[in-house]
């Protein structure tokens, strides 16, 4: 797995666009996406020495997921550790650099650690219930776990015999939403944290303290929380969290508060919301290396998940708050602070990039680090920073940093060598000008093996959100690279409601799903057509999924005529009903100005299912069983009204899956109907 100098080069090439194919190489195809070997979650270890990090070898072939270090001197090939042979996941380093991570060897996920050369395994936790994720206190003398459990039971073993009750029935009542969440059903827990003392062996003793005891909500919050969502206090006497409380509005409400929960030997003090005052999400606290300051992330708009993150900072001793880096217009991910604590480190969409950005805490001041390409995931080393860093042509691969240097990543491990064998299209980045007047950003991207002088067949990505981007990065679900390797050109327009181009361009398409982004396709798929001639306009597909699924929708009874197909994943086909049956109404209800019954909302003002009567263009329409997001009867209506009007159409349905399509057998069976869809109607012998 150690890279060649040719495949390090290749893969540095692959950061800049435009990205070189050479001619009649093998194209890459989506069989090669999903087998491609993928690399997560790296962390370096305390002395900067190694770096652990997961490795899921050729997915499509039954690979699993396991455990691999690295020296970072440069020497040494990776090693797998042999802790993987059970399963291993979620490696941490505690400061004294012992490894720790999560397993189910023993029959349900417990917290473990390792030796030097991860051959040993050694339980630490040995709770009655699966741990979600944990995290060690500063000095390694806690360990703070995050577990599902009844609220109302007195203790974890509560919780697992209740687990393990066989009910006489399959009725459930619910006296409250969330009745489900993305793609789960409430079965009544709660993800609450416990902490629990380390003996001098590294093992958990005692019994575990429960941190969040009688807190009404869930941290991590669910459905995507991490262990962001909660730290210990620098003197290791307390613990931070952040968590919305359910009540009655949980499902309306963004309302999440960060909250300090002191611990000590005789048992909880009184628990403080450090954030009351805002009534909008804070999350992700992280402490200053010397315990005087909490930095955290705050939005100012109650209800707008997608509003822009601030950075705040609190004054641990006076309680004081200011805001840092106030006219910076963009939206920063989870923060890091440097090892002087005179910064902090974040990445943020920019401009069809995700760049890592170092913000100064006493002038604001605000410097991009890296370049293009995507950054995945930042750790810092003594001399800079390890990168998980991808792009339009290349899956993650760890990169090493310099701190505010103007060098290029340098490539120190790639899991897919085999990749710089193929051909991927060329890649450009394209301005024009959009809704009201606005500069709005584009991407086309070549067929692979693209010949002067040919013609192609295009496909017109659209993307999901709506607050979200297609740009220089690398995806398993949505990549533009297969449909090159196919031999389609693609067009992605960033429309209005893109990230990463200021919170006003974001906000945008707020109330305004039908109008504004349609213009910005509109515009930038003329632009498209004026601009390269190798585009065949009347060879084109129009494809998108959610928001971008229900663009298809709104493009079928608004603009029938501009493309010879659809496809249609997990798209919104009646937003009025959307409004009564997904399940974070927050979403719903910010975007149409409303709930469905009060005046001035824009349901029907931009509701696709008010268009089916100029409906003719073929449509594939796909759908997940368990997505509880965009449930699957507006996927059934939309086949069912293609039906009914006699236009071509297909429904591809995956039972198992929820608003993505994950497991890879699934995905090469959406890939390949996919892909016959297109060559049907946009293949030579296409009518």
């Amino acid at each position: 797995m150690r890279p060649t100098a040719l495949v390090c080069a290749a893969a540095v090439a692959a950061l800049v666009l435009p990205a070189v194919a050479a001619a009649q190489q093998q194209p890459f195809t989506y069989e090669h996406m999903l087998n491609a070997n993928r690399l997560s979650d790296p962390r370096v270890s305390p002395d900067g020495s190694q770096v652990v990090y997961a490795l899921r070898a050729t997915p499509l072939a039954g690979g699993s997921t396991s455990l691999y270090i690295l020296d970072l001197d440069g020497e040494a090939e990776p090693r797998r550790l042999p802790i993987s042979d059970e399963g291993a996941n979620t490696a941490r380093w505690s400061a004294d650099g012992q490894l720790f991570f999560l397993s189910s060897r023993s029959g349900s996920s417990q917290v473990w650690r390792t030796d030097a050369d991860g051959s040993l395994a050694v339980q630490v936790t040995d709770l009655p219930v699966d741990v979600q994720t944990y995290r060690l206190s500063p000095a390694g003398d806690r360990i703070a776990v995050a577990a599902a459990v009844f609220p109302d039971c007195p203790d974890l073993a509560c919780t697992a015999a209740r687990l393990d009750e066989e009910p006489d029935n399959s009725g459930t009542l619910y006296t409250q939403l969330f009745v489900r969440h993305w793609d789960q059903w409430s079965d009544g827990t709660r993800n609450h944290v416990f902490v629990l003392d380390l003996s001098g062996q590294g093992v958990a003793d005692g019994e575990p303290i429960w941190a969040t005891r009688d807190f009404d909500g869930d941290t991590p919050s669910r459905p995507f929380g991490d262990e962001s969502a909660f730290t210990f206090t620098p003197d290791g006497n307390g613990v931070v969290f952040a968590a919305r409380e359910a009540g009655t509005s949980e499902p309306w409400s963004t309302d999440f508060d960060i909250y300090l929960q002191p611990i000590a030997a005789e048992g909880l003090g009184e628990r403080v919301n450090l954030t009351d005052n805002n009534p909008a999400w804070d999350d992700g606290p992280v402490f200053s290396p010397d315990g005087r300051t909490m930095a955290y992330r705050a939005m100012s708009r109650p209800g707008f998940e997608a509003d822009q993150w601030k950075i705040m900072l609190r004054d641990v001793a006076t309680g004081q708050v200011r805001q840092v880096a106030a006219n910076w217009d963009r939206s920063p991910d989870s923060l890091q602070w440097s090892a002087n604590g005179r910064s902090l480190y974040a990445t943020a969409y920019d401009t069809g990039q995700v760049r890592l950005f170092e913000i100064d805490v006493t002038s604001g001041s605000v410097i991009p680090i890296t370049g293009e390409g995507h950054v995945a995931a930042v750790q810092q080393t003594p001399s800079g920073f390890i990168l998980a860093l991808d792009s339009l042509t290349h899956p993650n691969a760890l990169y090493a940093k310099t701190y505010r240097g103007r060098e290029m990543p340098r490539l120190v491990l790639d899991p897919n060598p085999q990749l710089s064998d193929l051909a991927f299209g060329e890649a450009e980045q394209f301005t024009f000008e959009g809704w009201n007047g606005n500069t709005v950003h584009g991407y086309l991207i070549k067929p692979a093996n693209y010949v002067e002088g040919g013609t192609y067949p295009v496909a017109f990505l659209i993307h999901g959100g709506p607050q979200g981007s297609f740009g220089n990065y690398w995806s398993y679900r949505w990549n533009p690279q297969t449909y090159a390797g196919a031999g389609y050109a693609v067009v992605m327009i960033d429309f209005h409601g893109s990230v990463g181009y200021g919170q006003e361009f974001t906000d945008a398409i707020s109330g305004h799903w039908g109008d504004r982004p349609l213009e910005d396709l509109q515009k930038g798929w003329a632009h498209a057509l004026e601009t390269w001639d190798f585009l065949d306009g009347n060879r084109a597909c129009a494809l998108g999924a959610s928001y971008g699924g229900y663009m298809i929708n709104w493009i079928a009874g608004n603009w029938p005529d501009a493309f010879q197909c659809m496809v249609n994943h997990d798209g919104v086909f009646d937003t009025r009903f959307m409004g009564y049956s997904t399940e974070e109404l927050w979403f719903t209800e910010w975007e149409n100005r409303g709930t469905p019954w009060e005046s001035g909302a824009t349901y029907e003002t931009f509701n696709p299912v008010n268009h089916v009567q100029n409906w003719r263009t073929p449509m594939m329409v796909i759908q997940g069983g368990r997505d509880y997001r965009v449930p699957t009867d507006q996927s059934i209506a939309a086949f069912t009204a293609l039906q009914r009007r006699g236009i071509e159409s297909q429904f591809l349905y995956f039972p198992d899956e929820n608003h993505w399509v994950l497991q890879p057998r699934n995905s090469l069976r959406w890939h390949t109907e996919v892909f016959g869809w297109l060559d049907r109607h946009l293949g030579e012998d296409a009518e």
